[in-house]
């Protein structure tokens, strides 16, 4: 391979190879620009410091186009042997056996897994160590037609008073594909079951008061024109997408954290950012609000169960 052909990146005390630098991922057309690797690499090494901490000690699942976003697709789960060796892995159980998962604890690695053509990281909801004890917990906010961001938008605002009743702190994120995300920080106490159960709880509480517009239905045959209310990431080895993750669309659109300030804006939508302007939001420091140890489900579970039996 010539030297045109790698481009040497410095990332902190690294130097980390792209290969291919002006191999296309995003192919243009209409309003979507051109995308190459490089471009890839460059934005993850511009949103690093706002992104690595929102993937330190969690597994990844890496999705990688190698030809692009028009080329075949896989979703990659063990670390290859031939990553470098400074990468962390962790061995998480699974029914047959264990997996070797990639963990991005560095900057370095965030830009390596762009060299790879990994355009999405996900990210699970625990942490190495403890990866049986959930400390995020996500409410995926789905419309049933990607055109109708307005139902999105009610049903997040209607989402966050509950949380703010419940006095649980949360923060917004688009996805960069349909919806949005809301995302609460718990404390580590319970484990997916209770997560799950607490979250699937506070969203039929919603459906409840707006049936004819919210749905927990996991069958799209039994949604309709409603909103579908998604708490399945919170499962055990279930993933979410990565604050500032890339997604596999043309225009490279990015998922990208919000204040609940901005959920108002007139111009706001799922794939509002891009990887040409994202690292102008990560500056702002969205979810700025969110410091500390997330919150225990015990006061806000009491809470949840009077406002049910009421």
């Amino acid at each position: 391979m010539s030297g045109d052909d790698v481009r040497r990146v410095r990332v902190g005390r690294r130097s980390v190879e792209v290969h291919r630098p002006d191999k296309v991922l995003f192919p243009g057309g209409g309003a979507a620009k051109q995308y190459t690797k490089g471009d890839l690499a460059a934005y993850y090494r511009s949103v690093a410091a706002f992104m690595v901490p929102q993937l330190r000690g969690r597994p990844l699942m890496l999705e990688r186009h190698p030809d692009g976003i028009d080329g075949p697709r896989f979703m990659q789960k063990n670390t290859p042997e031939h990553y470098p060796e400074w990468i962390t892995r962790a061995e998480v159980a699974k029914e047959d056996g264990t997996v070797r998962h990639t963990v991005c604890d560095n900057s370095a690695t965030l830009v390596h897994l762009a060299d790879q053509a990994c355009l999405t990281l996900h990210r699970w909801l625990s942490r190495v160590g403890r990866v049986d004890r959930p400390d995020l917990m996500v409410f995926d906010l789905d419309p049933a037609d990607g055109s109708r961001f307005a139902a999105v938008r009610e049903a997040a605002e209607r989402l966050g008073e509950l949380l703010d009743e419940l006095r649980l702190p949360s923060a917004l994120m688009t996805t960069g594909l349909r919806g949005l995300h809301v995302v609460v920080p718990v404390d580590g106490h319970d484990g997916f079951d209770e997560v799950r159960g607490f979250a699937r709880d506070a969203a039929e509480l919603l459906v409840a008061e707006h049936p004819d517009r919210l749905t927990t239905a996991a069958r799209k045959k039994d949604r309709g024109d409603r909103l579908y209310l998604d708490v399945q990431r919170n499962g055990y080895a279930q993933t979410a997408v990565a604050p500032f993750a890339v997604r596999a669309l043309p225009g490279a659109p990015v998922a990208t954290p919000i204040t609940w300030e901005q959920l108002r804006d007139p111009e706001l939508g799922p794939r509002r950012w891009t990887i040409a302007d994202a690292a102008e939001q990560a500056r702002a420091r969205p979810w700025s609000g969110l410091t500390g140890r997330g919150r225990a489900l015990g006061p806000a579970r009491r809470r949840l169960d009077a406002l049910r039996s009421a």
